[in-house]
Formats: C-alpha cells, sequence, structure tokens
C-alpha cells in the first residue's frame, strides 16, 4: 500500500513536470521571418574525427546556404583522424586546424583552438554528420538583427528510417527538444544542442570559455549555456523556426545508442543550473517508478489497476509532449510509439544508473565518469 503511494506520488510529480514543459513549448513562439538583408558575420566550426564520409555532404549544403559566402566561413578542428581529409568545395572559404589537446574534453579543445582563428565576433558550432537547411543563416542573421542577443540554441532532428532503431532514437530526440524548448518558455533553459549553437565570440571570453567543466568529457554545449543564462539571462534565446532545424544521422546500432545516451546523461549532475538537475531526478524517479510498479505487478504486490493507471497518466503527458514536439521537427508521421513507450522506460533508468558508475566509449575512445 505505501508502495503504490509513494510510486503515484511521484509518477503525479512527473506528470506536472511535463505539462509545464508542455505550456513552456506552446509560449515559445516559431519565428520564419526572413524580411531583412544579411549582414552578419558567421564563423562555423565543425570538430570532427575520423568523418571523411559524412564531411563531404556537410560541405555541400553549407555551398547551398541561402546567404552570401562573403559574410560566413568554415573552420574544421581535426581531432586526430586517422585518415586525411581534403575538402573539394573550393566556393567555400574551409580551413582545416589540428586539434590542441589540453583538457579531458577533444571537443571543447577544438572549439577553443578554433576561437584562435576566427574572423567573425558570432561562431556557431555545428557536427560532422550534419545537413544544414538553405535558410539556416538568414534566419540566425535577421534574428539577430532584431533582438539584443549574445546566445542562440536552434533544434535538431534525425533523418531516419522506419525501422524500430531509428524510430526509438527520433522520439526520444524529441522529447529532449521538447524539454529543452519548454524550459526556454517558462524561463527555466537549461539544455542545447552543440550541433545547432550560436553564440558571440566576446560573450564567449566573458564566460571564460569551458573554464570551470573542461576535466567533463562532454557538456560544450549544455554547460556554456548554463553558465550564460546564470550570467546574462536576458542575452540567451531559444530560436524556434522551421527553418533553422538541423538534420543529423542517428545511430545504426544499439550499442552506440547506448553509449551515446550514457555520454549524454553522465554530465547531468554536474549541471549548474537546480532546475536542470531536479528535472532530471523527477524524470529518472519517474521512469524507473514505471518499471518498478510492473515489475511489482509481476510479482503479485500490487494491482493491476495501478499499472494501468500509472501508464495511462504518464504515457498521455509524455505523447503530447513528443506529439507537439515532432510536429514541429519533421514532417514525418511517427512510428512505433506504443511500442518505444513500453521500452523507454527500461532504457532510460538503465542509461541512467550506468552513467553514475560506467565508462564510455565514443569515436574510438574510452572516457571515464
Amino acid at each position: 500500500m505505501l508502495f503504490s503511494i509513494i510510486v503515484s506520488l511521484i509518477i503525479l510529480l512527473y506528470c506536472l513536470a511535463i505539462l509545464a514543459l508542455i505550456y513552456g513549448f506552446k509560449k515559445v513562439n516559431t519565428i520564419n521571418y526572413l524580411g531583412l538583408k544579411p549582414k552578419t558575420k558567421f564563423s562555423i566550426i565543425v570538430p570532427f574525427r575520423n568523418e571523411a564520409e559524412n564531411l563531404p555532404i556537410l560541405l555541400e549544403s553549407l555551398s547551398k546556404l541561402n546567404y552570401p559566402m562573403e559574410l560566413f566561413e568554415v573552420i574544421l578542428v581535426d581531432d586526430e583522424s586517422e585518415e586525411v581529409f581534403s575538402p573539394q568545395y573550393s566556393v567555400l572559404k574551409v580551413r582545416i586546424i589540428k586539434n590542441i589537446r589540453v583538457s579531458n574534453s577533444p571537443k571543447k579543445d577544438a572549439i577553443v583552438t578554433a576561437m584562435q582563428i576566427v574572423n567573425s565576433n558570432w561562431v556557431i558550432t555545428t557536427d560532422a554528420d550534419c545537413i544544414v537547411p538553405e535558410n539556416w543563416l538568414l534566419t540566425l542573421d535577421n534574428y539577430i538583427q532584431l533582438h539584443d542577443v549574445a546566445m542562440i540554441a536552434g533544434a535538431v532532428t534525425y533523418a531516419c528510417t522506419n525501422s524500430f532503431l531509428h524510430q526509438f532514437q527520433q522520439l526520444d530526440l524529441a522529447s529532449l527538444q521538447g524539454a529543452t524548448i519548454g524550459s526556454f518558455g517558462i524561463n527555466k533553459g537549461f539544455m542545447c544542442n552543440g550541433a545547432n549553437f550560436a553564440y558571440t565570440k566576446s560573450f564567449f571570453q566573458d564566460l571564460n570559455g569551458f573554464e570551470g567543466n573542461d576535466k567533463i568529457a562532454s557538456g560544450d554545449d549544455v554547460f556554456l549555456l548554463q553558465k550564460a543564462i546564470a550570467k546574462s539571462p536576458e542575452k540567451v534565446h531559444y530560436l524556434k523556426s522551421k527553418n533553422n532545424i538541423i538534420i543529423t544521422k542517428p545511430m545504426n546500432d544499439w550499442k552506440s545508442l547506448f553509449y551515446q545516451r550514457v555520454r549524454w546523461a553522465s554530465k547531468t549532475g554536474s549541471y549548474q543550473s537546480s532546475f536542470g538537475k531536479g528535472l532530471g531526478l523527477i524524470v529518472f524517479a519517474g521512469n524507473l517508478s514505471w518499471v518498478l510498479i510492473l515489475g511489482s505487478w509481476f510479482l503479485v504486490l500490487t494491482t493491476f489497476q495501478d499499472v494501468i493507471l500509472a501508464s495511462t497518466f504518464k504515457f498521455t503527458v509524455d505523447t503530447v509532449l513528443i506529439y507537439k514536439t515532432n510536429h514541429f521537427l519533421s514532417k514525418r508521421k511517427m512510428h512505433h510509439l506504443i511500442l518505444s513507450s513500453l521500452f523507454y522506460p527500461f532504457f532510460s533508468t538503465t542509461v541512467a544508473l550506468y552513467s553514475l558508475f560506467g565508462n564510455y566509449e565514443w569515436k574510438g575512445r574510452k572516457f571515464t565518469k
């Protein structure tokens, strides 16, 4: 009886948190204005390691940007790749430099290395396995001209097949992007994606870059965002625009997906944002509670009615947030939603628990907690 009450209260708290994010998601207006003449200069920083297959696709999409070539440059930062990459697109201003490693975080080092040679105040980071939309820079430029802003977070989605593995990742990413946008909508922004993240060089320097979290392998995006919000929240915005959605690749096997999510989860305990820490704890507790209540039903320790009630409330709020976000991110219909919803609590709790103690592999390297 006591167990059921505790679990029910946790599920209720979880549902209230997701409802707050849904409310926040609706509060962030979608902006697609492109009417101003472009004038902002950008430096696009792309850290990479063994990405000879993906980089040409990224560079091709950059070459098709609806933006004056003289107003942006591309800086590729080679993080000890095993093969030499040479760009073929002469129309782009592309420079390849070697990463200078000084910390436990290769990606943060790559951004700091590139910062030494950027020719503009506005810097954008993205990943080698991404494709940018043609009005990406134009949308950012117009937003910058109309707002007093020094840091802008943007959306990321997957180019995926209808397989369960890919659709599971898309639904998971939709929930993360929904939480990101929703948190900005209630003035509690704490998360972003480094594949679509822009900020001024001067603001980066004012924040002392990644100082204070350079011992953590991941988090080049989240930790910088949280430092920025702690210092100047009015300067940090989320740009919710269909013209500003970056497309990236999902993982093609479960092991890679597991380690990627462990890498993402491993930084939660080091968040500067108390809201981010609290939400992470609530989400973990909500998923764990559903796993426990299902297990207790199998052991005949609780009733089937308790399982149905918990499932109905949790999956309803999850579906609303995922549906709204997926509708914004993609024109594709959602697939495998029920199966993904049943599997996700087991997957996420395993990832969270493993991230507390386990090591993980990424890009051929092993990282410790």
